[in-house]
């Protein structure tokens, strides 16, 4: 179902950090090299070196025609594609920047961070509205519902932390993993939040419930990254065990696994994030190995 179709090679350092353009066939790579790397999937190329970076780059947000990087200084810029620059440079936290995302109805910005806080920016000015002491550990991942009206973080202690979006009151505290949270996601159409974890495990939540459904023994290592499909019953997951698998949205059958075991070729270490093309018809993927691959999707 998803066959190797181009790697891009170029960064001299792991990719920690993917994410698509607004503009189509267009993507953003950034990790230890110290800048942010365009490039294009119509023409299957480098494009350029679109801006340098103070320190390690842990996490890139898109949203309105601007790319957020979140930098393991604890700072975040904001680089807007209009203007063609750094339009701000906020020293956002203490510690390195491990999440970030968007409330679009409420023009929010939140950023996460190893100081164990969640903090909330106005996108209007940039400034800070509140910063939500979250956990004594690192909050590693951010998802928002697709109503917006519910945020869940990750935490290096295990534990989910779901908080009501409108004014950020916490609504529960998921306590089923045994090891750090690395990766969550909202199904794109509410049905369910699904976890990943150091402890290798994938973990479904029903909604509005939040009530553990099922827990799936996905992988050897740590679960990274959790992708969903934007059209089709379809969710990726990579993971610390150097693997790629696809699998069923609704009934989490496991339909494909990338890995050079299973096929001979693949990413030869951690594979850290995964996107979904424009279009749906590819899956991009990045690690420790340096490079992206992309994975044409066949029906």
């Amino acid at each position: 179902m998803l066959r190797h179709l181009h790697t891009f090679t170029g960064h001299q350092n792991p990719i920690y950090a993917l994410v698509k353009s607004d503009k189509e066939g267009i993507f953003f790579t950034a990790g230890n090299d110290k800048g942010v790397v365009e490039w294009s999937l119509k023409k299957m190329a480098f494009v350029m070196v679109k801006l340098p970076v103070q320190s390690s780059v842990y996490y890139l947000h898109n949203y309105n025609n601007q790319l957020f990087i979140g930098e393991r200084s604890g700072a975040f810029s904001v680089f807007d594609f209009e203007k063609q620059e750094v339009v701000a440079r906020i020293n956002a936290h203490p510690k390195p920047i491990f999440g970030m995302a968007t409330i679009a109805t409420k023009k929010e910005l939140l950023t996460s961070s190893e100081d164990g806080t969640v903090a909330i920016w106005s996108l209007n000015d940039f400034s800070e509205i509140y910063r939500l002491p979250i956990s004594n550990e690192t909050v590693r991942c951010i998802a928002v519902s697709p109503d917006e009206k519910e945020v869940a973080f990750g935490c290096k202690d295990g534990t989910i932390h779901i908080y009501h979006a409108q004014d950020y009151s916490l609504k529960h505290v998921l306590k089923e993993h045994t090891m750090a949270i690395t990766s969550i996601a909202y199904h794109p159409f509410g049905k369910y939040l699904i976890s990943g974890s150091r402890d290798a495990q994938l973990k479904i939540w029903d909604l509005p419930t939040y009530e553990l459904s099922k827990s799936i023994p996905a992988h050897m290592f740590g679960i990274y990254d959790i992708a969903f499909h934007l059209t089709l019953p379809y969710f990726a997951t990579a993971s610390q065990d150097k693997s790629i698998k696809l699998w069923d949205a609704e009934n989490f059958k496991l339909y494909k696994i990338i890995s050079i075991e299973k096929m001979g070729f693949g990413h030869s270490h951690s594979i850290n994030k995964l996107t979904w093309s424009h279009d749906g018809s590819k899956l991009l993927s990045t690690g420790d190995d340096k490079k992206v691959m992309v994975w044409e999707l066949e029906s």
